[in-house]
């Protein structure tokens, strides 16, 4: 159990945006809570990207609750600034992470839960998962048909360019991710990009029209409009649209556009229409899926996520999620969207615990 043998109030897994919005509103309460986080320092998970990487949204969108992010308008981040501001603001708020503690699982017990870690086991009264959307690459089947002597590897090992063998690569996956690697790729190899790519928002959108576009995507497509559950109804089939980057940079670019990947032949990838093509390198920008496995009793979807009333999970009192994909809206995978979210679910908690006063007025 806790180190006080006693029940926490709350325990957050993850100290991503989530967490830490999380954790944020839980400061706002007098329950006595912890965020477990996995790795040994807070924003190791966006240390571990690629090099070059940069947020996809502006500056003025990627901030948590109580704190600006700290950079010029309709300019985006990279990930080092990014993960030192995810530091910083946990240090700020004096939020109670303890790094390097992985959660094995997760028990209903009683009228709350076991959390159990490789240093032990700890009792919560509520958990709030929030260890994002990132936790098993997805790889196609077609993979394992792939001559040996290509190199494979998913966008989450990628890191530069320097890292890529001499020759032909082949990019799995058009979204944002496959496009920017894509393009990068381009300067030193032969690159083709299988897929069709996801709707573009144009930079002068973006610029001149950005923050009715974001509150297009946070105040309108939401459950809570027929658009909004329109657009959330195949939200996990599609991915998201390309920001800062167009279809029109990759042709400029010379990367080479090729049909949605069907399998292989002869150890070499295949595509709609029956082409195939020999490539040196393959890299896969397909995604991830949950894992989730390690909560016991969890019902999950089609898509690998639980269905949630805003969070919450039906049939399991006390146990929510924070930063799910269209949790409640678009954006609430986003960085700039997951302060509503969490918000919404630290009431959720407090409300099941009547004797936790808020401290501050509410949460």
């Amino acid at each position: 159990m806790n180190q006080n043998n006693q029940q926490l109030d709350a325990v957050v897994i993850g100290a991503g945006q989530a967490g830490l919005a999380a954790g944020y509103h839980l400061t706002r309460t007098k329950l006595r809570f912890e965020i477990l986080e996995s790795a040994p320092r807070v924003g190791d998970i966006w240390r571990r990207r690629w090099d070059s990487l940069r947020l996809f949204t502006p500056a003025q969108h990627d901030g948590l609750p109580g704190l600006p992010f700290p950079g010029a308008r309709n300019t985006y981040p990279d990930k080092e600034e990014f993960a030192a501001f995810l530091e910083s603001y946990a240090e700020r708020f004096g939020l109670p992470v303890r790094t390097g503690i992985r959660v094995e699982r997760v028990t209903p017990d009683g009228a709350g839960f076991a959390v159990e870690t490789r240093t032990g086991t700890m009792g919560a009264r509520n958990v709030i998962v929030a260890t994002g959307a990132n936790a098993l690459p997805r790889i196609p089947d077609a993979a394992s048909g792939l001559d040996s002597t290509i190199h494979q590897l998913h966008t989450s090992q990628y890191r530069s360019p320097a890292d890529i063998p001499a020759g032909d690569v082949l990019v799995v996956g058009a979204g944002t991710s496959g496009s920017e690697i894509a393009l990068e790729l381009s300067a030193s190899h032969r690159v083709l990009l299988s897929g069709r790519p996801t709707p573009h928002i144009p930079d002068v959108l973006l610029r001149y029209a950005g923050e009715a576009y974001w509150r297009f995507i946070h105040s309108v497509l939401t459950l809570g409009t027929p658009v909004g559950r329109k657009v959330a109804a195949n939200f996990h089939e599609r991915g998201a649209p390309l920001i800062r980057i167009s279809p029109a940079d990759l042709d400029r670019a010379g990367v080479v556009r090729v049909p949605r990947l069907t399998g292989t032949g002869d150890g070499q990838p295949t595509f709609d229409g029956g082409d195939s093509v020999g490539v040196r390198t393959v890299i896969w920008a397909t995604g991830y899926r949950p894992d989730l496995d390690w909560i016991d009793g969890l019902k999950l979807a089609a898509s690998g996520w639980p269905e949630t009333e805003r969070g919450a999970v039906p049939g399991t009192p006390g146990l929510y999620f924070v930063g799910m994909p269209f949790q409640y809206a678009l954006t609430s995978g986003l960085i700039g969207g997951v302060d509503r979210d969490a918000a919404y679910v630290v009431d959720q908690v407090v409300q099941r615990l009547p004797a936790a006063v808020s401290s501050s007025g509410g949460v």
